[in-house]
């Protein structure tokens, strides 16, 4: 074990993340790939809804705020 992983204030340790931005590609199959693909996917429809609740949450909060 590192030192990191015993430190006992080190906080809980982090997700395995399933897609790394620049990742080498070259030794995933094409399954792999597609299905990397649609976590993406999803990713980033996850990431609009949630700017989209922001833009709202910030809309009505200007509209109360100026009246």
């Amino acid at each position: 074990m590192s030192v990191v992983e015993d430190d006992p204030f080190g906080g809980p340790p982090r997700r395995k993340v399933a897609h790394e931005i620049g990742e080498n590609l070259e030794l995933l199959s094409a399954d792999e790939l597609r299905a990397r693909a649609d976590l993406l996917r999803a990713e980033i429809l996850r990431l609009e809804a949630a700017a989209k609740e922001r833009d709202e949450s910030r809309r009505a909060a200007d509209a109360f705020f100026k009246t």
